[in-house]
């Protein structure tokens, strides 16, 4: 049998009855997506700013800059072309049969041409690497630009690498070989269920497309993720407190405090039991307590960072003692939680409240100088647009700020899943990371332009007095306890030196480590998987580049070290605490009610 008659026994003929019952399917599912939309443009017909983003005075000084040094834009041109010319000529070479070198290869990690054809196949070779010199090209003549300030260099940079990830030919029917070759073996239903993965996303998202990255019925809180057992011990608007059940005869006299960010939600430090930083703590002795943060609605609108101090934190406070008789604990903040956290102990400080004695710090952003790519998203501009559109609901939708986050890493977060569930069909697996990614929650408006404008913006918290909490005008120098500092390496949403700034606002005794792997990863990284690795020093050197150059790599998690730090700063041993023994009464089961609610 020839490899053509091999090829044709493979097509896939689609069953008529079937393809005309599903087109009949989407055409419905069409016209209803089309007739929602048209009725909220009735509802709102305010014309929606054409540029939320500030994108075009940008680019506009980018050409300005550009066109002032034509010289060196013939330059870069004339290379790219002496490029393009290498690559015909090995191109050919290969087609007739020679062996020749890549002008251009993919960069380690990237996933996008893993299939076989982007190496063997000439044509798609010739694709692929046409596409790397073009993308290379655009990219290196944004950056090598000079007269751009460093919020414009970064903006363009970060928008024209958006552009290339979205023109990949991974991403269209006719230039990915591993979509044409499943389109020819299935006779194209893998482009039908393509289709109705995009239109059931689009459902989901009310006509704003939102990307199913996981199954989503393969989890449910407090069944499969979520699972430390324990009691929700206290609420307030903001917050349910949970305290967990001991499995230890003897803890920590001074209990451990969580303050998670409230972008999402805690359990992404308690997924499964094997992951689980919660569970691990309470199995080295710790009596855990951990803020669920509520998925706010409008009628929060006026919550403000302050009341997220006072009526998270500080009433946690106050809770955990009822509970215990304690008025001395250890705290841990992770990401904006943390910067709550700080923000809060400086109130502390400022006040003469002690009841904290050492404070961790997961990748927590206090000085946002250089706060990485996410800085984009943030100027006048654009938080003036986000400001009128948080004003008709009274919050930020959490899918908003996800799909931030995910153009952060696009290919892998957007892209990737373009191509498997709208042109290879494909359902996606279940992967708790990507479920708990997918359970967004909602900011409050007060809150989050505080946040925004006092912290990105004009960088006021690490500024004396630069912001205020209760009436109090704050000091992260004012913090004299022992503090912690985990940070990750290949964090693209708190870069580690900028969260290594950090070390030099306070004024205690402390510890900075650098996990590997990323912003979850690195973090959610248990002793028993024996991944990746951490690095330490004993000293907090101004340059965090001196850091690096004088650290030692260990081995395994850094949840050993931070335990044998802790340790030192609990207090002793007491007999195990259960929930409800103290003042306060259980309200029920972890993980409680906040946690469960999603967005609609």
């Amino acid at each position: 049998m020839s490899d053509q008659q091999a090829i044709e026994t493979e097509i896939t003929h689609p069953d008529p009855e079937k393809l005309s019952a599903a087109m009949a399917e989407i055409a419905e599912r069409s016209q209803r997506l089309v007739s929602d939309f048209l009725a909220r443009q009735a509802e709102d017909p305010e014309i929606s700013d054409p540029d939320p983003l500030n994108i075009g005075s940008a680019f506009a000084e980018l050409t300005s800059q550009i066109m002032q040094n034509p010289v060196k834009l013939v330059e870069a041109q004339m290379e790219l072309w002496q490029q393009y010319y290498t690559l015909w000529h090995n191109t050919t070479l290969r087609m007739l049969g020679e062996e020749s070198e890549p002008v251009v290869t993919p960069q380690k990690g990237d996933r996008r041409f893993r299939d076989e054809a982007w190496e063997n196949n000439e044509l798609f070779d010739f694709i692929k690497q046409s596409y790397l010199l073009s993308s290379q090209w655009m990219q290196n003549l944004v950056h090598d630009v000079d007269g751009l300030d460093e919020k414009t260099s970064q903006k363009v940079e970060f928008y024209t690498r958006q552009f290339v990830d979205a023109i990949s030919p991974t991403n269209f029917l006719m230039t990915n070989p591993e979509v044409l070759r499943t389109t020819i073996e299935t006779g194209g239903e893998n482009l039908l269920k393509g289709l109705q993965n995009l239109l059931g996303d689009l459902e989901r998202g009310k006509g704003k497309l939102q990307i199913r990255m996981t199954d989503l019925d393969a989890f449910k809180i407090g069944e499969n993720v979520a699972t430390t057992q324990g009691s929700v011990v206290g609420r307030t608007a903001l917050m349910e407190l949970l305290q967990y059940k001991p499995s230890t005869d003897q803890v920590a006299k001074r209990p451990l405090m969580i303050v998670p960010p409230w972008i999402n939600k805690y359990y992404i430090l308690d997924l499964r039991p094997e992951n689980s930083f919660i569970k691990w703590a309470v199995d080295q002795g710790h009596t855990v307590f951990v803020l669920s943060w509520v998925n706010p609605d409008s009628e929060l609108a006026e919550k403000s960072f302050e009341n997220y101090a006072k009526e998270g934190i500080l009433s946690a406070l106050d809770m955990i003692e009822q509970a215990t008789g304690e008025n001395e604990i250890n705290a841990i903040g992770y990401c904006l939680g943390g910067t709550l956290l700080s923000s809060t102990l400086a109130y502390m400080a400022k006040v003469g409240d002690e009841r904290i004695k050492s404070a961790t710090f997961f990748t927590t952003l206090t000085d946002f100088e250089k706060p990485g790519e996410l800085s984009v998203f943030v100027d006048d501009e654009q938080i003036e647009s986000l400001e009128r559109n948080m004003s008709k609901e009274g919050y930020l939708d959490g899918r908003d700020m996800s799909m931030s986050f995910n153009m952060l890493r696009a290919n892998d977060l957007i892209w990737s899943f373009v191509v498997s569930n709208y042109m290879l069909g494909k359902d996606p697996f279940p992967f708790d990371l990507l479920y708990w990614n997918s359970d967004s929650t909602r900011m409050p408006k007060a809150m989050h332009s505080f946040y925004l404008r006092n912290m990105y913006n004009k960088n006021l918290l690490r500024e004396p007095g630069g912001i205020s909490i209760l009436g109090e005008p704050i000091d992260l120098r004012d913090i004299k306890i022992p503090v912690y500092f985990l940070s990750t390496r290949e964090d693209h949403i708190a870069p580690w030196q900028a969260t290594y700034a950090g070390t030099q606002l306070m004024s205690g005794q402390v510890k900075f480590v650098l996990s590997a792997s990323g912003h979850i990863a690195g973090v959610v990284n248990p002793p028993a998987a024996k991944k990746y690795c951490y690095w330490t020093y004993n000293r907090t050197p101004a340059d965090p580049d001196e850091w690096m150059t004088k650290a030692t790599q260990h081995e395994g998690s850094w949840w050993v070290d931070w335990q044998n730090w802790i340790s030192r700063r609990s207090g002793g041993k007491v007999p195990a605490r259960k929930e409800g023994d103290g003042d306060l009464k259980v309200l029920g089961p972890a993980p409680g009610e906040y946690v469960k609610v999603t967005l609609s």
